[in-house]
């Protein structure tokens, strides 16, 4: 997993240009998108296994039918706060250039499709974590739909904590 960084990707933002259908899903209010030619399947939780000495964001690691994949925790990667005690996830599992990864949101939504000229560039208002994984917007009636950008997501930061904060969390 690479570093991140803070330029713009102007490759992802053809390819979300090029893109008009989308799997999206909510993640508490945040309406978000991925390119269905990213996504691979979708599937309810899964058991994972934590690994120390990693980052927060990677909430452990699920076998898929003999695969290992990384399972990042959507939430941890967009500083918002946890999702309520007793409530499960769902995998969204998509195809990164390093690899399968699967990313927990809390409610998955239907497959939509947009036109172009719905489209906007990430505005400078948006800030922090979001304004790193979004690619773009799509104006909708009632709603507007933020498409990750799926190739950034992989880009967590290093942590800055000790091993035993690794281990056991912040204090």
């Amino acid at each position: 997993m690479s570093m991140t960084s803070t330029t713009s990707n102007p490759t992802s933002i053809g390819n979300v240009i090029g893109d008009r259908r989308f799997c999206t899903f909510y993640l508490g209010d945040l309406y978000l998108g991925v390119p269905v030619t990213k996504v691979q399947e979708v599937i309810r939780a899964q058991e994972r296994t934590r690994v120390p000495l990693v980052s927060a964001v990677v909430n452990g690691l699920m076998n898929l039918r003999g695969e290992i994949v990384t399972t990042i925790d959507l939430r941890r990667r967009l500083e918002l706060p946890p999702l309520a005690e007793g409530v499960e996830s769902m995998n969204v599992v998509i195809r990164t250039d390093e690899g399968v990864v699967s990313i927990l949101v809390d409610e998955i939504r239907d497959v939509l499709e947009v036109g172009n000229a719905d489209f906007e560039s990430v505005p400078a208002t948006l800030l922090g974590p979001c304004r790193e994984l979004v690619a773009g917007i799509y104006k909708l009636e009632n709603s507007l739909l933020l498409i990750l950008d799926t190739d950034r997501l992989l880009d967590i930061p290093t942590p800055n904590a000790s091993v035993h904060e690794l281990e056991t969390g912040p204090s």
